[in-house]
């Protein structure tokens, strides 16, 4: 009998044991300890016989719970190695399922409409394509042009920067799996933090390399696993977003990001993403300046992107880092793609160009969306504890000790909302008391939101501990 586990167990367990059927309050609290991340998943979980004597129940009781949570794909037995923890296995969804129901409320994308200005921009823009069609077309490193727009945009910022540090690309997903190409093989220790917007972890599983999650949360990041142990190789890249992390919407003051580049190996190059920075909403009297002031050019290496700042439709992103490693990734892209579109390019030219007009309408509104998303929140579900991020397009919300927001995401749909689930921003797929919520609809379609989520979170409240189906792991923007 392993005495230690089935009591560590058991004092994590008999608090979240309630009212009703013992079993189905011990298959609550296991299954609520491994969504929260606090089983581990692949970890041994105590058999049911020493569970049953650590907790003081009948043995039938904890196997008729380890039952129903092998049933559902939380726990898995195999003979002679034990049970383990476990998360099911969940279907992925079509990006365009939602598209015939123009009633249901898509919160699973943090993106806003265009500026009313961009048509004019682009008629701007379409000035300077003819001298273009002249030529091939082809531009791997990008358009001076708008090279030089973005060099500026980052010199302005406090960052140094120029032409020939940047390389322009089809958006920030495009640049991480450019970087994921040139910089990594398969087997290498990538740092990702966890929860992370889902795509960075999907690309990085794509290029098979060795993901390494470092916690963050609306307090920081934690840095107790930043450095490797003896044996273990130090992580080739990590990916970081100090401005307004996706979904926690934390924002690392200077001394935070000091400390971030101190903890990691010298040897990790440090990608900082960059993609909400322009998205400040409350003054800041002194604004932390670019991860990369901090790092120097070779070691940091800056993402950009205008899909959130501006719009997602427009797929323009970038790369800033040393000529030598610009040169290298745009090489390298061959393999994948030729070049940027040439028309994409002239629009972004003139965007970056205007952005000191452009954003603060964008900040403005984004301010009042969040005012009227914390304050239905407060009103229609008091319990839910959400951020209040100085920035950035989300608020991440804490649902409180038992609930699921895979469940809730499950029950939304029905009521016409669409939601991505904690679990679909972690790895392991934890954190499903948390759920992300963008606050980029319209004002009174988050209200609406708002009151149908609460709806959906009452009926499965009703449920109890009942599961009717794993929400899909949806896609997410």
């Amino acid at each position: 009998m392993d005495e230690g586990r089935a009591f560590r167990l058991a004092r994590q367990l008999t608090p979240l044991l309630g009212q009703g059927a013992a079993n189905q309050a011990v298959a609550t609290g296991l299954r609520s300890l491994i969504l929260d991340g606090r089983l581990v998943v692949g970890s041994r979980v105590a058999s049911e016989r020493d569970l049953s004597l650590a907790l003081g129940l009948s043995r039938s009781t904890v196997t008729a719970a380890y039952r129903r949570l092998r049933d559902e794909g939380y726990l898995v037995s195999d003979h002679g190695d034990g049970t383990r923890a476990a998360i099911p296995v969940s279907p992925s969804s079509r990006p365009d399922d939602t598209a015939a129901d123009a009633d249901l409320l898509d919160l699973t994308i943090a993106a806003l409409q265009a500026p009313s200005s961009l048509p004019d921009l682009v008629v701007a823009a379409t000035v300077h394509l003819p001298a273009l069609m002249a030529g091939h077309g082809l531009h791997p490193l990008g358009l001076p042009g708008l090279r030089s727009a973005i060099a500026a945009h980052h010199t302005a910022a406090g960052l140094r920067t120029s032409a020939d540090q940047i390389l322009v690309t089809q958006g920030a997903l495009h640049a991480w799996d450019l970087l994921l190409r040139t910089l990594t093989r398969p087997g290498d220790r990538v740092l990702i933090e966890s929860p992370s917007y889902p795509s960075v972890v999907d690309a990085a599983a794509a290029h098979r390399v060795r993901v390494v999650p470092i916690g963050v949360s609306p307090a920081g990041w934690d840095l107790s696993a930043v450095r490797p142990g003896r044996s273990a190789a130090p992580p080739v890249l990590a990916h970081i977003t100090p401005d307004h992390q996706n979904p926690t919407g934390y924002h690392a003051p200077t001394a935070a990001r000091r400390e971030l580049l101190d903890a990691l190996p010298p040897a990790t190059l440090v990608l900082a993403d960059e993609t909400f920075r322009d998205l400040t909403l409350d003054p800041i009297a002194r604004p932390p300046r670019p991860l990369g002031c901090h790092g120097g050019s070779d070691r940091v290496i800056t993402l950009g992107s205008l899909s959130k700042s501006v719009w997602a439709g427009l797929r323009i992103g970038w790369i800033r880092a040393s000529p030598d490693l610009v040169r290298r990734i745009a090489t390298g892209r061959t393999s994948q793609d030729l070049s940027t579109p040439v028309l994409e390019q002239l629009v972004a030219e003139q965007v970056v160009t205007h952005l000191p007009t452009l954003l603060p309408e964008r900040q403005a509104m984004l301010r009042q969306r969040r005012a009227r998303l914390l304050a239905a929140l407060a009103a229609f579900a008091p319990d839910w504890q959400p951020t209040h991020p100085s920035g950035g397009l989300v608020t991440w919300v804490d649902l409180g000790p038992g609930a699921s927001s895979t469940r809730i995401a499950d029950a939304a749909r029905a009521h016409g909302v669409r939601v991505t689930p904690g679990p679909r921003f972690t790895f392991g797929a934890t954190h499903d008391r948390f759920l992300r919520l963008p606050y980029t609809l319209p004002e009174e379609q988050l209200v609406l939101a708002v009151e149908r989520l609460v709806t959906a979170a009452t009926t499965v409240a009703g449920r109890g501990g009942t599961i009717r189906s794993r929400a899909p792991l949806v896609w997410t923007a």
